[in-house]
């Protein structure tokens, strides 16, 4: 359940003694009726003895949905407690991206009004609603740009979204180390911190990674879906099998400066190679567990099972694909039907059309809060629950979870927990307990790093030789 409104109302009256001859109990999109349409309950002064038990089973009905509501309510009335005192930190959302392809104003941080509700999952109102604390904004840029580079773009991103969080001094801050979150926090305020999805746009130079942190970037995605000249994407083909000894210097610069490793998107073996190279905590900022869903763009057991001692956290995503079986199959043949167009048909406008007509002839299953939960409650099995966050990904994708519609339902993602019988200590840790540790394990990380290693002058042509680009 997730707070669903319990209802039971008279639905005919007999018109001599008022006796109710019907009711209808109401849950959420689901409806109990139970009638009688013939006697009335009583008659006169004497009871109609035959009618006792099944209006016995009425009422026992109705207490029951009652009590259901009742713990529902509560639960949910739990979950928005804890969260006013609590910061939830949302670990991606790719509102900027959304803000630079909106239609009519692309690129309008002033257009894209977020005081009034948007055209996806995110806007201000909604983010008070479901108790949203911190934001990590992804700034992300596709890994298959050609015109003319990634830094173009990737700069524009850094400025959309700072602007969008200037523009709100009521609501936003923007934040650049863990005790602006709190502080923030405290003042009422949504801690805003920037996150870059993928390490195509550093265009294999420190220097400009460097540049991008000082920018504001406090994570990076090391791939995007793009197998890069010093990384494999876990949606790409393999070509190194895992990091190369740039890619390596890359995790080390990256702990210099104190910004954050994320795994997502990556490969299993570039996993293993960040963890065994960091030397402060990674994050995983969107992805789940991949012994429930086998997506390749989820976690495998072996690295969740490494995270206590590196202190790293996977934020669980709300992707219908990663946290559901039938979605993730869906996904698959979707991306098999997708091959094939690209290969049999040269026109994109009957490319699109066609592959809307699959859409529309093939359903998407649909995703639901109770999966997430599931997703969350696996990786505290194995990884522990110092070691799990969360990451929706809302406006980066258009199905959502049955439940989980916009950035409102944070809370019932925590009444579910609780009734599942989470204690109010681990959920804190899950909201943003344990993020807040990660961020301030990178800040003292580069704190001590810095005291002995220079920045790295170190480029991909002396550490790997002379390569084709990605």
């Amino acid at each position: 359940m997730t707070g669903e409104r319990l209802e039971v109302r008279p639905e005919q009256r007999n018109q001599t003694d008022g006796a109710i001859v019907g009711l209808s109990a109401a849950k959420g999109s689901k409806s109990v009726r139970l009638q009688k349409t013939s006697e009335p309950f009583c008659t006169g002064h004497h009871m109609n003895r035959a009618l006792l038990p099944s209006h016995l089973l009425l009422l026992t009905v109705f207490m029951a949905f009652s009590a259901a509501a009742q713990s529902s309510d509560a639960a949910l009335e739990h979950a928005r407690k804890l969260l006013a005192s609590t910061p939830l930190i949302d670990g991606h959302n790719d509102l900027a991206w959304e803000i630079r392809d909106a239609k009519g104003a692309p690129r309008d941080v002033a257009a894209y009004n977020l005081r009034v509700r948007s055209p996806k999952q995110t806007d201000l109102p909604r983010m008070i609603e479901g108790k949203v604390g911190g934001q990590f904004w992804s700034i992300y840029i596709p890994g298959e740009i050609k015109d003319s580079g990634y830094a173009r773009v990737q700069l524009e991103q850094f400025d959309i979204a700072r602007r969008m969080i200037a523009r709100y001094p009521d609501r936003l801050a923007l934040a650049l180390k863990a005790d602006d979150i709190e502080r923030d926090f405290k003042r009422g305020r949504i801690a805003s911190l920037l996150g870059m999805e993928g390490g195509h746009a550093i265009e294999n130079s420190l220097g400009v990674l460097r540049s991008y942190y000082e920018l504001g970037a406090r994570y990076m995605t090391l791939t995007h879906n793009v197998t890069l000249d010093w990384a494999d994407a876990a949606l790409d083909t393999a070509r190194h099998d895992g990091l190369t000894e740039f890619g390596k210097e890359v995790v080390r610069e990256m702990n210099r400066l104190g910004m954050l490793v994320d795994l997502s998107h990556v490969s299993p073996a570039v996993m293993s190679d960040a963890l065994n190279v960091g030397e402060a905590p990674v994050i995983f900022s969107h992805s789940a567990a991949r012994a429930l869903t086998d997506h390749p763009r989820n976690v495998p057991d072996s690295i969740l099972a490494r995270l206590p001692r590196n202190g790293g956290v996977i934020m669980v995503t709300f992707v219908p694909a990663f946290v559901s079986p039938a979605a993730a199959a869906w996904d698959t043949e979707y991306q098999r039907q997708w091959t094939r167009l690209k290969a049999t048909v040269s026109d994109t406008t009957e490319r699109r059309r066609l592959s809307e007509e699959w859409k529309t002839a093939h359903p998407t299953p649909r995703a639901t809060l109770g999966q997430v939960a599931d997703h969350i409650e696996h990786a505290r099995k194995v990884a522990g629950v110092d070691h799990v966050g969360i990451g929706s990904d809302f406006d980066g994708i258009d199905a959502v979870p049955e439940g989980l519609e916009d950035v409102s339902k944070f809370p019932q993602l925590f009444a579910e927990l609780i009734r599942r019988g989470w204690s109010d200590a681990d959920l804190k840790k899950l909201a943003g307990e344990n993020v807040l540790r990660a961020l301030r394990g990178a800040e003292s990380t580069a704190a001590r790093l810095r005291k002995s290693r220079q920045p790295s002058n170190k480029t991909i042509e002396e550490l790997d030789g002379a390569r084709p680009r990605a």
